[in-house]
């Protein structure tokens, strides 16, 4: 099995997608506005996604799949995720806006989806954890209310943590924002990972020249993707494979 990863794919679709009719596509966000790079990025992220994903696959997606404000406007954004090969396993971001009860985000999903909040899954001897995290402190616009977010999504992420079972050799974390602040100083959510032993990070959220901000490759004895959809070409990026 081949783990890929791409997130912040930022969907806003008005009517079901049909693949064979492009053109016929309408959106209520198109994302160029944001760039030339953006133009039909759902029609990129479709085609790269099948040329490398296979049905027995996994694709980690760390958040913002969608600009709809209520459940009911993700409907046809999430239809196009059942559209892919692979098991999809997601966290929320921070314009999930219409990620709110649990049990009916779960209920809405498509048949290849899955999503963690205060849990965890378990596929072989990987286990994928995660939350959507929020700025850090000691970031440039923390705030003070930003501290009680940051403190819930640190809980969360242990709740996701500490419920592994015995067996699971390879833990990898999936969390919308950058686990530290611009500089990179080491807090609580990465002693965290430590104390856990997590093996990779899979996050999002940086964008275009924001992207220069990210985590090395290789910090605390852990790997960290930034897998924003811009950042990797609107291409599920392979993190690993296992058996």
């Amino acid at each position: 099995m081949k783990i890929f990863a791409i997130g912040d794919i930022h969907l806003s679709f008005n009517s079901p997608v049909d693949p064979r009719r492009w053109d016929d596509v309408k959106t209520s966000k198109p994302m160029d506005i944001f760039g030339e790079k953006w133009y039909e990025h759902y029609r990129k992220i479709y085609n790269n996604w099948l040329s490398l994903v296979n049905p027995e696959d996994l694709v980690l997606m760390p958040g913002d799949f969608s600009w709809a404000m209520k459940l009911s406007e993700a409907r046809y954004d999430l239809e196009f995720l059942g559209l892919l090969p692979g098991t999809i396993v997601g966290v929320a971001g921070n314009h999930d806006y219409w990620w709110q009860s649990l049990s009916q985000v779960r209920a809405a999903l498509p048949s290849n989806m899955r999503v963690i909040q205060n849990d965890h899954l378990v596929f072989g001897d990987m286990a994928v954890c995660g939350s959507r995290g929020w700025l850090c402190p000691g970031e440039v616009y923390f705030k003070e209310e930003d501290q009680k977010i940051y403190r819930r999504e640190l809980i969360r992420m242990e709740n996701s943590l500490k419920g592994i079972e015995a067996g699971v050799r390879t833990i990898v974390v999936v969390t919308h924002f950058m686990p530290t602040n611009e500089r990179h100083e080491k807090n609580e959510l990465i002693d965290l990972f430590k104390r856990y032993g997590v093996h990779s990070v899979v996050y999002g959220h940086l964008h275009s020249e924001a992207a220069r901000l990210r985590l090395p490759e290789r910090a605390w004895g852990m790997n960290f993707y930034l897998v924003s959809a811009d950042y990797v070409n609107f291409t599920p990026v392979k993190i690993m494979e296992v058996d």
